[in-house]
């Protein structure tokens, strides 16, 4: 016999409309543009609405002209009778003499670094074997112009993807031939010689790089460590002529390709900032970069179409459109206002930093102080802030940055991990090259500034700051 029996318990379940209202307050402005096009162009129901439709200035235009097509102006019944002051040569478009010179911007075609290096090859007097080899080599270099494959492997993969006989030698030869297109250096196997190829064309052209050819071939270990005493005894060599040669060395591109010798276009993404902090009447106000954002609203025309309609599957299309545009519009607006709320209150938190944009002047401040703020989760927090920028007078920030734990000074106070930083590159920026400090010593002189850290929490913050160890920031 079956028993039945009747529980009640309390479950929390996210609906997917949440979700995806959760996703959509992590958008940028720049992803949420591109989502507004997407949703225009796929939901017929959905439409950009216009500052006003029709203003009445508008309507009275629209109505004096409908009256002209139709000849109901009273004003000008006679249109002979009307008189112009105006010259004529105001009226015309092309009120521009022809001896004027009118500037066009020119179009700059650009090509990729390996379509530049086909180009160089193609123009030598090479047979169609050899130039199929050679494209091949090109299309296998990495993007930094290195050649990380041995010719034998080429050679395999060359007979395989075209069904003819390739031997070692005949990619040897080719990648002789490509190392003396430009850039110089280009289709080495590692640094060292990607360098001896440059100091090879230097010797060509007249320059004594001997010193410096050696110190490459045998000490660049040593050298990437800046242990240079380790090279004066190697080589035998006074300090005067050790920094000849590391000049020569350092004029040298550590890649064939960079940024400094390449022909194509990079492309990097430009930042557009989310909100917009500024000074108004000697308060800080915020606003969102919404100009790119058109406002939106529910086309109707085509529920009105379906009045009276025994049409099920298009009445259910367009109530599901309907519904998705009304989503849309509801949370672009949840979207600003928790934004808004969210950005206000890290002004008001970060008040001192925003006043001077002084990096010191920032306090220690989670996500979870925001979030007991607003009221809200602290998810909810990281999404609003997370890949967002805001432009404010003295630059454009990363919302992330504001964040930072922070430490108890020995007076009592409590700092910004930020500020730490600070006062760290300030320290580094100020030393001797010549014996730069180490953490230990970096440590000591923070903790004399009030900021008692440890060792590792300074190795930590270099890396941080992008800022090498004392043996590679030495310098001759």
């Amino acid at each position: 016999m079956l028993n039945l029996s009747q529980t009640q318990k309390q479950t929390l379940r996210i609906s997917p409309s949440q979700i995806q209202l959760l996703n959509f307050l992590q958008l940028s402005t720049l992803e949420l543009e591109e989502h507004i096009k997407t949703e225009l162009e796929e939901n017929p129901m959905l439409e950009e609405a216009t500052a006003s439709d029709d203003s009445a200035d508008s309507d009275d235009f629209d109505r004096d002209e409908k009256d002209l097509l139709q000849g109901n102006n009273s004003d000008y019944l006679d249109w002979d009778e009307y008189d112009d002051d105006t010259p004529n040569y105001k009226t015309q478009l092309n009120n521009f003499s022809s001896d004027d010179d009118f500037y066009s911007a020119p179009i700059v075609q650009q090509i990729s670094w390996r379509d530049d290096l086909k180009e160089q090859l193609h123009v030598l007097a090479l047979n169609e074997r050899q130039l199929l080899i050679g494209d091949f080599i090109i299309d296998s270099l990495d993007e930094n112009g290195f050649l990380k494959y041995d010719s034998e492997a080429i050679a395999d993969d060359v007979s395989f993807t075209n069904n003819i006989f390739v031997d070692t030698p005949d990619v040897d030869a080719m990648i002789k031939v490509i190392r003396q297109l430009d850039p110089i250096g280009i289709g080495a196997s590692n640094l060292q010689e990607c360098l001896l190829i440059q100091l090879n064309h230097k010797r060509e052209e007249g320059h004594d790089v001997d010193l410096a050819y050696e110190i490459v071939m045998n000490n660049l270990d040593d050298l990437a460590v800046r242990n240079y005493e380790k090279i004066m005894r190697s080589r035998e060599i006074c300090t005067e002529k050790l920094k000849e040669a590391m000049n020569i060395i350092t004029s040298l591109n550590a890649k064939p390709i960079s940024e400094e010798n390449t022909s194509s276009i990079l492309v990097k993404d430009n930042i557009i900032p989310d909100y917009l902090v500024y000074y108004e009447d000697n308060k800080i106000e915020v606003s969102l970069n919404s100009n790119q954002i058109p406002p939106l609203k529910v086309n109707n025309s085509f529920q009105d179409l379906l009045q009276g309609s025994t049409d099920k599957a298009a009445t259910h299309y367009i109530h599901t459109k309907v519904s998705a545009a009304n989503w849309l519009i509801d949370a672009i607006q949840q979207r600003e206002t928790t934004m808004l709320k969210t950005m206000r209150t890290l002004v008001k938190l970060q008040e001192e930093f925003f006043k001077s944009g002084n990096v010191q002047k920032l306090k220690p401040m989670t996500l979870k102080d925001v979030a007991e703020i607003i009221n809200m989760d602290i998810s909810t927090v990281s999404r609003v802030t997370s890949g967002k920028y805001a432009q404010t007078p003295f630059g454009t920030i990363h919302l992330k940055d504001l964040f930072s734990g922070g430490i108890f000074t020995e007076s009592g106070t409590e700092v910004s991990n930020r500020e730490i930083q600070q006062t760290l590159a300030t320290l580094i920026s100020n030393e001797d090259k010549n014996t730069p400090l180490n953490d230990f010593q970096l440590a000591d002189l923070l903790a004399a500034k009030g900021y008692p850290i440890a060792r590792r929490t300074v190795a930590k913050y270099r890396d941080h700051l992008g800022i090498q160890s004392a043996q590679l920031r030495r310098i001759l």
